[in-house]
């Protein structure tokens, strides 16, 4: 996939075999270099001429992104902070450590600073430029899969707490140019970076729309029908409003009834999400840490059947209820509720999963706070419901799934757009600090001999 104005740049003329595996060739102009050799490693605090009551930011593992935005709010007098911490001042790039925040990427460039210095997680290493060397450069030096891959590979530590070790950092070889052309690739990489995110973030606000525009549609669809010319009155709920006048409204206990009966063996252990309804499968056993241990005895959990409906007692209040779509066992957490041949399940799922009715079913939990609150059984026989009928309410279930099936994928459509701007933009990072690509404006030793090659021969 290509998109406008992001293309690579050609490739350097004259190149010399580095004789290090994973450079491979570099630009004949370039030289190895170790980062030791190209900055400072972790270097000492120097608090020469203090101002009294100076201050500094104070800069914690989560104020750091993986895109190297870093949040500056925190600030506190350097007194707090000399002893316990890691130390850097402005300009200075950060990368974490520890896993998964190395893996994850993240780490920035300290030129927004507003202080002279900060301090922030021990979990930090921090890199200050020496010797003719830009410290935007190795910023993007860390970013690239070159750099990654290899810590990766050579982090030590048990498991959950793995570091990247400093000697990795100090004997990292890279190619390094010129300062100038140093300078010249952080500037084209700004500039073209700055593209990239616009495009991803452009792209991301139109999944949000997207988003949005699917809760307006089922709202709609399950609240005022698919006939915007049908008759509509008063349905008498203030938070309702109008509906189509042959609708009814009903209270739940008219068309529901609680079903309680034990699991058995053989049947899958279904999970009911805030995001997506009931599960259809098994829940895998990364996820169902409690349930390991309780899984032998299956009379603890409670059968469902298709058509089914089954909510989360505990987060009924975040749109935790959905329509069972397999036979299975569900958690002792959850009601199910059998409906009438009246009403279809999925057209009951979508109309308790709008926000309105999300709502009514917070305002019957019962509990002093958020995470306190139970749906009951009494309290879900009170809830009201509207009714079209049978048919209607089938029109309107076929009509959300063939326009959320639309959106699906219009949604997954810029999500791979999405990740292969992330991924041109990390092939770029790459590709411009080992000096596969050329930037413009950079001027290499051969570019002069070339010229005559370039130009077009005369007509004879």
């Amino acid at each position: 996939m290509r998109f406008r104005g992001l293309m690579m740049p050609d490739s350097y003329m004259l190149f010399k075999n580095s004789d290090t595996k994973w450079l491979g060739r570099i630009p004949s102009h370039w030289y190895l270099c170790r980062i030791k050799h190209a900055a400072l490693l972790n270097p000492p605090l120097s608090l020469s001429n203090p101002g009294h009551g100076e201050k500094a930011c104070f800069i914690p593992m989560e104020s750091v992104s993986a895109s190297g935005k870093v949040n500056y709010n925190v600030v506190k007098e350097v007194k707090e902070l000399r002893n316990g911490f890691t130390n850097f001042q402005h300009g200075d790039v950060i990368v974490a450590k520890i896993t998964p925040c190395f893996e994850n990427g993240k780490g920035a460039y300290l030129t927004g600073m507003p202080m002279r210095l900060g301090f922030g997680s021990t979990e930090f290493h921090v890199l200050r430029a020496q010797g003719g060397n830009s410290s935007k450069f190795l910023y993007f030096l860390i970013k690239s899969n070159l750099f990654m891959k290899q810590g990766e590979a050579l982090m030590t530590g048990s498991a959950g707490q793995k570091r990247v070790p400093s000697s990795f950092l100090a004997n990292f070889y890279f190619a390094a140019p010129p300062l100038k052309e140093q300078e010249a690739i952080v500037s084209f990489l700004d500039q073209k970076l700055s593209q990239i995110e616009k495009a991803v973030s452009a792209k991301e606000q139109q999944i949000t729309l997207l988003k949005e525009r699917k809760q307006i549609l089922i709202q709609n669809a399950v609240t005022r029908g698919l006939n915007s010319n049908a008759p509509m009155r008063d349905s008498g709920v203030e938070w309702i409003g109008e509906i189509p006048a042959h609708w009814e409204i009903m209270a739940n206990r008219t068309f529901f009834k609680e079903r309680v009966e034990q699991g058995r063996e053989g049947l899958p252990l279904l999970s009911v999400s805030i995001h997506s309804g009931v599960s259809e499968a098994e829940i895998p056993e990364e996820e169902n840490v409690r349930g390991r241990v309780k899984i032998e005895d299956k009379t603890k959990y409670n059968l469902v059947q298709p058509g089914d409906i089954a909510f989360n007692m505990m987060r009924a209040w975040q749109g935790a209820i959905g329509e069972v779509r397999t036979e299975g066992m569900v958690s002792p957490a959850y009601t199910i509720a059998i409906p009438s041949p009246r009403i279809l399940a999925r057209y009951f799922e979508h109309l308790y999963r709008s926000p309105v009715f999300i709502q009514q079913m917070d305002r019957y939990s019962k509990g002093i706070t958020d995470f306190r609150k139970r749906l009951y059984w009494d309290g879900f026989k009170q809830l009201i419901t509207l009714l079209p009928p049978l048919k209607e309410q089938k029109a309107i279930v076929e009509y959300i799934n063939r326009e959320l099936a639309k959106q699906d994928q219009a949604v997954a459509l810029l999500g791979e757009q999405i990740t292969k701007l992330k991924e041109y933009k990390a092939t770029l990072i790459n590709s411009a600090v080992t000096g596969k690509i050329k930037v413009p404006g950079v001027v290499e030793p051969g570019d002069e001999v070339a010229k005559p090659d370039m130009q077009e021969v005369p007509a004879l």
